[in-house]
């Protein structure tokens, strides 16, 4: 694998443990890690001998690429569907259920080739994806086979839905699995797919899809399945949880909990877990996280278009909770631009009443390390040596950053309309160069799959 150096570069925001930012910085990969960051100008001449490939990244800001830490890459067939324009949660599931029962295993890889490439031209180099219904014989090894095509590093969640309407559940009972036939292919695409290595390409995780969806004994086995692996395999553990009141009454109504107490009484607490949403935690439920150390994947664009309210984000980071950016969607979102979902989550806190509610830089701590930590990776998140060679430049030329890169390159990233990458690289390798990806005809790309989202909404009597 190619040794690159990336030089000259305008700024490098490395998110390393001090934070430091580099002008005129260069870094230096070698194969998939980073080896050295720092000053173009105190690079060693040996090292520099080292690089098969340079790069000159003047007028750019470099930076890790962003981790995404929840998204549903299916639902990019689904966007802006009319009868779901308007609508809250449970009400929008209803209305879509019916149309994604007619997914089939071609949907499901073409959704996720667009799904990372839009990804990876926002900025972000490991996304993780939950995929939670599996009709007509789709399989997670259909995004695996897709993800592997653009380079991305991916963490499938292996979702699942057993909880139908005649079992008091959300889901129509089409949509759903029987709890033995989920457990039995989760343990599949583990053994599978799973690679905990250092700088791996791909993780599985199990992911029962949410209170309302699945029974208290799949969220307990699925657990118990995850750590049976032990702490080499290290398989982690992801739901939805508190993203609605309509889901915290549910909870009461069910059993008795609210969501943060009925995800620890099942044995969902822990550094080995991370809920997406966490709208409706309350104080103890956020101090429960933080003594557990479990994640949350923070959706700000969703959580606005489905009108279900604005996550405490401010007071689960004092608490200490870890916590990282998920876009969601696409069909809750309808798009997958992290950079946007970063602006977005800067916005929401503050919308509150107070402007120092969240920065610029810590909005980009936590798609970056925040996504790491949470995900349970200590390999990406930063440019530092020893660190996978993710990272990502955009352009302080463009013409959305005019007037605000020349005074704070950092703040214009998140403040300025985002905009997409110039440069990404990828465990060492170069996707994207002069805003181009090199592994896709995009035209091509974006056509098959809109022949996809028409099929589908004709297979479901829905055209």
């Amino acid at each position: 694998m190619a040794s690159i150096l990336i030089e000259h570069a305008d700024l490098l925001l490395t998110m390393d443990a001090t934070r430091r930012e580099v002008r005129d910085g260069a870094v230096l990969t070698d194969g998939p890690a980073i080896v050295w960051v720092g000053p173009t100008t105190e690079l060693p001449a040996d090292l520099r001998a080292r690089a098969t490939q340079v790069i000159d990244a003047r007028g750019r800001l470099v930076m890790p690429g962003m981790v995404n830490t929840h998204h549903h890459f299916y639902q990019t067939l689904t966007r802006a569907i009319p009868a779901a324009q308007d609508a809250v949660l449970f009400d929008w599931l209803k209305t879509l259920y019916p149309i994604w029962a007619e997914l089939t295993p071609d949907d499901v890889y073409v959704s996720t080739q667009l799904a990372l490439t839009e990804l990876l031209l926002s900025g972000c180099t490991t996304a993780s994806d939950h995929h939670y219904l599996w009709p007509n014989g789709a399989r997670l090894d259909d995004q695996f086979a897709a993800a592997e095509t653009v380079g991305v590093r991916f963490h499938g969640a292996r979702g699942s839905m057993s909880l139908g309407e005649s079992k008091g559940g959300l889901p129509p009972d089409r949509v759903t699995e029987d709890e033995e036939s989920i457990l039995r292919d989760c343990r599949r695409v583990v053994e599978a797919y799973h690679d905990p290595a250092r700088f791996s390409l791909h993780r599985v995780v199990l992911a029962p899809c949410s209170p309302f969806s699945v029974s208290q004994d799949l969220m307990r086995e699925s657990a118990k399945l995850a750590r049976t692996f032990g702490p080499a395999m290290d398989v982690h553990l992801h739901t939805h949880l508190a993203e609605t009141q309509d889901e915290e009454e549910f909870c009461l109504a069910n059993f008795g909990y609210r969501p943060g107490a009925y995800a620890e009484h099942l044995g969902w607490t822990g550094d080995d877990v991370w809920h997406a949403h966490c709208v409706h935690l309350n104080a103890h439920e956020v101090e429960r996280f933080a003594r557990t150390a479990t994640g949350v994947a923070h959706c700000p664009s969703s959580n606005m278009r489905l009108a279900s309210g604005i996550a405490p984000v401010r007071a689960m980071r004092d608490a200490g909770v870890s916590v990282g950016l998920g876009v969601d969607g696409s069909a809750s979102n309808d798009s997958s631009h992290m950079l946007a979902e970063a602006r977005q989550a800067l916005l929401l806190q503050r919308v509150l009443g107070n402007p120092r509610a969240m920065t610029a830089r810590e909005a980009l701590e936590i798609a970056t390390l925040g996504g790491a930590r949470v995900l349970g990776r200590d390999d990406i998140g930063a440019l530092e040596p020893g660190l996978a060679a993710d990272l990502v430049a955009f352009d302080l030329g463009a013409l959305g950053y005019a007037g605000g890169a020349v005074h704070d390159p950092v703040a214009a990233l998140v403040f300025c309309h985002p905009q997409h990458v110039d440069l990404a690289v990828v465990n060492g390798r170069v996707l994207v160069q002069d805003g181009v990806p090199n592994f896709t005809d995009l035209g091509a790309l974006v056509e098959r799959h809109n022949r996809a989202a028409r099929a589908l909404l004709v297979r479901a009597g829905k055209a």
